[in-house]
């Protein structure tokens, strides 16, 4: 450890200090300077023995935070002063009764609401969510209570390094949980950019260091094209004798890591990677036209993409943000996104709530950031509403695009808004994934469908014998759960197939057929499977029956004469295919009465339908029929989904019976069989045991009778079962 240098630290504190007086010098005149140094020699001796993580004097992070609060937020002499000493009565020995005394009634609220949230986060979610309603309940008075703590959350950030992995990840979660939302809340853009990229850093440090990395690689390239793309722009601008100043700035690391995943492409796919603003220099009533008349001279040098403007100067953001954004094709194919405002637009853009007081005597009407705080006053102030209620509708207010989860450890996940338990099991691991068989959310056993919400703590429940199911595919939403769960149908259905093969094998040798290329070509034809690997898996899991293998065997064998009339009139006593189609409903492919619309008269292979009607149950449509838009328009909560499928794909809920004497293991066998050997998913079981006599009751999806007699004939042959017997119904 290297040894402490106190003059050093103290000649280091002092040049902090006078940088922070530069930063507050145009806000701030000789006496209020004279109450920052009070506050400053005051912080000093509070913090003179307090280090922090990284071994630096303590008194360095109050000067940072109130540096940032002068600088780059743009506040005045109370909230430099407040940030100087906003940890003094959390960590020392000094009481706000004696702030109160020394620096007057308003400094001393505010540092109360600056330690009331202290530690927001560090209690249980009751605390957690009353604490975080105290610090906003001080926006009746004042809001600067919010702004020194993003200028606090920021510098913890910019010095997460220090810490451990755990406290970076939970630190860098909350951030990117409330604060970097919040910042975006209240205008605070360059700051929100700042807190998304670091909470990204220390979240998922990898994706951050691959993206910052190629961000350097074209630094230079990305100058080059900008100082290109501007000039035509610049020349134009002087000729017409307009104040301007142009700045490039690349999209933030977060910006772009999130267009990759909603886009699913890689960063060079990624196009308008930077942007461009252009801020004028204009009176407040000429502003908006001489935003609209830089437009028309930026668009007539490049192609705008219609769908990407946005006009905040017309109608201003919630929290008072106002520009005019439009996205263009420079040369080379390259989109650039160009941002139009004026410079007291900007100051507001980049400080946000305090440089929107700065100009408020300018406008008369109440702005709209007046009325989100009037809002949450008024939510705040409501007695009825209970605390976690309450964090739990500003969340949903603050963010809407993302939602963040976290493990069992509190390590975050990040997954899109909508996504199910079992979409969290496939982020954490692809194993995880397909071995899950339960999920707990914040305690709670849920099901695996179940939609997560920002915030949830989530714990997954895995068995080494469980495997992916087919119905898994309808409710998850993220790409990587839907391509790992096909795979592992497909790896299952292969593993089925091969035992299918030998099945049909040794069945066809008894009918004295053997399977080449040729009959397999038949037999994929015949019970239209598409191609071998369904063929056999039908085989496998015993949806054909020895009926209709006997029946393919005997129209083979009827030879060429059969073959040929086939190919004209359709082989004889086999229904056509059509009449064998049936429609199911819903996303459970539920099978309902119903009827075909005279109207549009759908037939088999049609996009169609369902509408419930009041007298005659459930019409069917088809999706272009004449009257489909006036149905879909007025009655669209009478609309079900509907679809053609083949009678034999429909899956059958049976209920069977199994009667024998108890003895141990015996429940376990009969699941191996109908889990394991036949691949059937079991919906529900109910097992009682009477002096010696066992009874279960097991309902289950099953493909058709033939394949519920083979799994019947399976479940008899194990020792002490007396007695099947199953009842059978449409699911």
């Amino acid at each position: 450890m290297k040894p402490i240098n106190l003059e050093q630290e103290k000649k280091e504190i002092l040049n902090r200090y006078r940088s922070l007086l530069r930063a507050c010098s145009e806000k701030t005149s000789a006496k209020e300077k004279k109450d920052i140094r009070k506050a400053f020699n005051l912080a000093v001796d509070a913090h003179k023995d307090m280090r922090r993580k990284s071994g630096e004097p303590y008194i360095y992070h109050p000067i940072a935070v109130a540096h940032i609060a002068a600088k780059e937020i743009g506040l005045g002499k109370i909230s430099i002063i407040c940030a100087l000493l906003h940890d003094v009565v959390e960590d020392t020995e000094y009481t706000l009764k004696d702030i109160e005394n020394i620096f007057g009634k308003k400094v001393a609220k505010i540092i109360d609401g600056l330690t009331k949230i202290q530690d927001v986060f560090d209690k249980n979610v009751s605390l957690q969510a009353e604490n975080f309603r105290k610090m906003l309940l001080t926006l009746s008075d004042d809001v600067r209570v919010i702004l020194i703590k993003l200028a606090d959350r920021l510098h913890n950030m910019r010095t997460l390094d220090s810490l451990s992995k755990q406290k970076q990840l939970k630190i860098a979660s909350e951030t990117l949980y409330l604060y970097a939302p919040l910042a975006h809340r209240l205008g605070l853009y360059p700051l929100k950019t700042e807190l998304e990229d670091l909470g990204l850093k220390f979240t998922k440090a990898e994706v951050y260091k691959a993206i910052a990395e190629k961000l350097r690689e074209t630094k230079e390239e990305r100058r080059k094209y900008i100082l290109k793309f501007s000039k035509p722009i610049k020349n134009k601008l002087k000729e017409e004798n307009i104040k301007y100043t142009i700045q490039g700035r690349p999209k933030s690391i977060f910006s772009i890591r999130n267009k990759m995943v909603k886009k699913g492409v890689d960063f060079d796919n990624v196009f308008d990677k930077f942007a461009v603003r252009i801020i004028v220099d204009s009176k407040i009533e000429k502003e908006k036209s001489d935003c609209w008349k830089i437009y028309s001279i930026v668009t007539d040098f490049y192609k705008p993409n219609p769908d990407r403007l946005r006009d905040w100067i017309s109608t201003p953001k919630e929290n008072g943000y106002e520009s005019l954004h439009t996205t263009v094709m420079g040369e080379d194919g390259k989109w650039v996104e160009v941002q139009i405002r004026s410079n007291r637009m900007d100051e507001i853009a980049e400080k946000g709530y305090a440089a929107h007081w700065k100009y408020k005597q300018n406008n008369k009407k109440e702005s709209s950031l007046d009325n989100w705080i009037k809002k949450i006053r008024d939510l705040l102030e409501n007695p009825s509403s209970n605390a976690v209620d309450f964090i739990d509708d500003f969340k949903l207010n603050l963010y809407s695009g993302e939602i963040y989860i976290f493990t069992p450890a509190g390590e975050l996940k990040t997954l899109p808004k909508g996504a199910t338990a079992l979409d969290f099991a496939f982020e954490i691991h692809t194993d995880i994934g397909l071995k899950c068989m339960g999920i707990k959310v914040n305690g709670k056993l849920v099901s695996l469908s179940h939609i997560l919400n920002s915030g949830d703590q989530v714990e997954v429940i895995t068995s080494k014998k469980q495997r992916p199911r087919k119905d898994w595919l309808r409710f998850v939403v993220t790409s990587r759960a839907k391509s790992k769960i096909k795979s592992a149908l497909k790896e299952d259905k292969k593993k089925i197939a091969i035992i299918g093969k030998e099945i049909a094998e040794r069945k066809l040798k008894h009918l004295k057929i053997k399977i080449t290329k040729k009959t397999e070509t038949a037999l994929i034809k015949h019970f239209g499977t598409g191609d071998s690997l369904e063929l056999y898996f039908r085989f496998g899991t015993g949806a054909i029956s020895n009926s209709e293998i006997k029946n393919f065997v005997n129209l083979k064998n009827r030879g060429w004469y059969q073959t040929i009339r086939n190919k004209f009139y359709g082989p004889p006593n086999i229904k056509n295919k059509n009449s064998e189609k049936i429609i199911v409903f819903n996303d459970d492919d539920e099978v309902l009465d119903y009827k075909l619309a005279n109207c549009c008269n759908p037939i088999p292979g049609d996009m169609i339908f369902g509408f419930l009607t009041v007298v005659d149950g459930i019409k069917v449509h088809r999706f272009d029929c004449p009257n489909s838009i006036q149905l879909r328009s007025n009655y669209s909560y009478r609309i079900l989904k509907g679809k053609w499928i083949n009678k034999e794909e429909i899956d059958f809920i049976a209920t069977i019976n199994i009667k024998g004497i108890d003895s141990v293991g015996l429940m376990n066998k009969v699941t191996q069989i109908i889990s394991n050997q036949m691949n059937v998913n079991i919906k529900s079981i109910n097992i009682s045991t009477d002096d010696g006599v066992f009874e279960g009751i097991i309902t289950l999806k099953v493909h058709n009778v033939s394949f519920l007699k083979e799994l019947t004939k399976k479940i008899q042959k194990i020792d002490n079962i007396s007695s099947i017997t199953r009842t059978y119904k449409h699911n």
